[in-house]
């Protein structure tokens, strides 16, 4: 038949729906936009404000705490954005909302104010929410329930997406290098308005699809969130809990922190509520079966946070060590460049591109694998999977554990430890996250379906809230100091000096820290050998900065003969020089320890599941075994999982 004289929402392109590629070519460019942004983010908040490629010139603690809390957002808030499309907007016309949304988002994070900062990242937060659940919901739509080509097409929707992410960190990597970073996130704003652009003019192609919901449709026998808050109100032994933990909430992070209490407060009150919901669902089960498979899909969502938590290392702590302490210079005779005689430095935004493109190579080798172990006979349950992925990925962090100790003798890692903890990490990912929503959904009792997907993706969130802290602990508390010299005093110290102090650029000096005969701490330039004592003075604090300090390197001995290498770090804000004092070697030390600690607790989690493995079968009831051949898709998506 005529293709022209079929209506649009019902023209084919390929054997597909041609809704399909308009679904595929939005989601390409939004994923683009959303991880070029990622991939420069962290390196954003670290870059000094004076530098040549000024950023907001935070320290790395700060910077990956906001990479948290963002990252936990962007998923916490996919929650109600799922929620308005299901009961009020529908798919479709939140895709539209959440797209114009992340297109200013973008757009925002592109001008050079600080007041842009947050306002972009809030509005991003709002826009992934808005767009991220419900745009994979409609591709299932395109199609009728028992479709064939349904799986098919999930997986060509999916690689859209690895081919966005694995552009973007490539691409917005250049561009913010070379031109800088807000010129970065102002290209993963043209992607989203390209994004945006194809969803619009294709909108005639998805007419049948995530239209508004009938009102007078009373089908969904899904349990609503307002019942569940309502009946955990109504049970004196949940709300006597719920009381508890929201008094624990407010009082612990008054009396325990320092900094964002208030977020904090914000934070600990969500989980309370989560915990709430969770005792009230469980209490409103009937049945053995469903109060056992209940308690699989708790640690299922366990399982999820321990993922996440080490994997999101990728956009933050990861993406620090390539900045910062990776040789990424490429021998000229392994590049294309033209000829630059000390070889060509691959950007650190450039290393976010290796997870999407070993999805795209290995998604298939891994799913064969696994059902070519399911063909056999031989384990392949989705919690084994899943167990098995958290330690794939947790052995990847081995790598990193070599990449400090090469850092501790040659003063630089190898870029190939990072090539390799991103294989393992992927390979992980390919087999803990296809299968983690499919279970489950598998688990959850049919009524409280929608909300088990919910707390899915705030387990989700949650896992990349507890990356940020990991990070931020792998940092050493800030010693801050001031400089006291004048540019003529510094001179024998910093080169192009009158340059530097003229234009005030960030600059910083390598010292050699000792505790000297005195018992004094004592800095020598490691160049001149002169003192630089006298250059600059602690800034006062809470505790004398200089005790922090002595207290951080007397485990170390350092003596004339055997000093620390140590950074003075400046930078010029609020029209003076600011800095702080770097130990390497103890920052080296915590970062050891950082990734050492997740290898071991990831494979010690993920051998723990495996070992109660039989009993947690038994607590499913056969829920595996009694699913329907053929109605399963699992898509592979970077750092994602999709409501298929």
């Amino acid at each position: 038949m005529n293709q022209t004289l079929i209506p649009p929402h019902k023209r084919e392109l390929f054997g597909h729906p041609t809704g399909l590629y308009i679904l595929f070519f939005t989601e390409l460019w939004e994923r683009f936009s959303y991880y070029g942004m990622r991939a420069i983010l962290t390196l954003y908040m670290l870059a000094k404000v004076s530098s040549a490629n000024p950023g907001l010139g935070w320290e790395e603690g700060k910077a990956l705490a906001i990479y948290g809390w963002y990252t936990m957002l962007v998923y916490v808030v996919s929650i109600p954005g799922g929620i308005i499309a299901d009961k009020i907007l529908g798919q479709k016309k939140s895709v539209m909302i959440g797209g114009w949304l992340l297109v200013a988002g973008h757009g925002v994070l592109s001008i050079e104010q600080d007041w842009a900062f947050f306002t972009g990242l809030g509005l991003i937060v709002l826009g992934v929410g808005m767009l991220k659940p419900n745009i994979s919901t409609m591709v299932g739509g395109l199609y009728k329930e028992g479709d064939p080509r349904r799986d098919k097409g999930f997986s060509i929707f999916y690689i859209g997406i690895n081919i966005g992410a694995a552009a973007a960190a490539i691409l917005v990597g250049i561009v913010a290098n070379a031109y800088g970073w807000h010129y970065g996130f102002g290209l993963a704003a043209i992607g989203m308005v390209l994004g945006q652009l194809v969803y619009v003019f294709g909108q005639k192609y998805l007419a049948h699809v995530g239209n508004a919901p009938d009102k007078t449709n009373t089908q969904d026998q899904s349990v609503s969130i307002g019942e569940i808050f309502s009946q955990m109100l109504n049970t004196k032994k949940t709300l006597v809990v719920l009381i508890l933990l929201l008094a624990v909430s407010v009082f612990a992070p008054i009396q325990l922190m320092e900094t964002e209490v208030a977020a904090y407060i914000v934070f600990f009150i969500f989980l309370s509520i989560v915990v709430g919901f969770m005792m009230t669902v469980y209490q409103d089960l009937t049945g053995k079966v469903e109060k056992d498979r209940f308690v699989v899909l708790l640690l299922s969502f366990l399982i999820v946070i321990v993922f996440w938590g080490a994997f999101e290392q990728a956009g933050g702590l990861l993406n620090i060590y390539a900045e910062q302490k990776t040789d990424r210079i490429i021998p000229e005779f392994l590049t294309f460049l033209p000829s630059i005689e000390s070889g060509w430095e691959i950007p650190a935004a450039f290393f976010q591109s290796l997870n999407p493109t070993y999805i795209i190579l290995f998604g298939i080798p891994v799913a064969l694998f696994w059902s070519w172990m399911k063909n056999k006979g031989k384990e392949a349950s989705s919690i084994f999977k899943m167990a098995v992925g958290v330690i794939i990925m947790g052995l990847g962090f081995v790598f990193m554990v070599f990449a400090t100790m090469e850092y501790e003798n040659n003063g630089e890692a190898a870029l190939y430890w990072l090539v390799f903890a991103y294989l393992l990490h992927t390979i992980g990912e390919l087999s803990a996250s296809p299968v983690a929503l499919s279970f489950i959904t598998k688990l959850a009792p049919l009524r409280y379906g929608a909300l088990m997907m919910g707390l899915y993706f705030a387990a989700t969130g949650l896992g990349n809230k507890v990356a940020g802290v990991i990070g931020e602990s792998s940092q050493a508390e800030r010693i801050e100091i001031k400089l006291d010299a004048s540019p003529e005093k510094l001179s024998p110290f910093v080169e192009n000096s009158d340059k530097i102090f003229s234009e005030n650029k960030a600059f910083t000096i390598k010292t050699e820290l000792f505790i000297n005969a005195n018992n004094q701490l004592s800095f020598i330039e490691a160049a001149t050998g002169k003192q630089v004592n006298s250059v600059f003075s602690y800034v006062s604090s809470s505790k004398n900065a200089e005790d922090i300090l002595r207290e951080r390197i007397e485990e170390y001995k350092p003596t004339q003969e055997n000093p620390l290498l140590t950074y003075l770090k400046f930078d010029f804000k609020e029209g003076a020089y600011y800095g702080r004092v770097d130990v390497d070697q103890f920052q080296t030390d915590l970062e050891f320890k950082t990734f050492a600690g997740i290898v071991i607790f990831t494979v010690a989690f993920g051998v723990l599941v495996i070992l109660l493995l039989k009993p947690l079968k038994r607590l499913t009831h056969g829920a595996e075994e009694k699913e329907i051949e053929g109605l399963e898709t699992e898509g592979f998506e970077l750092a994602d999982d999709e409501v298929k």
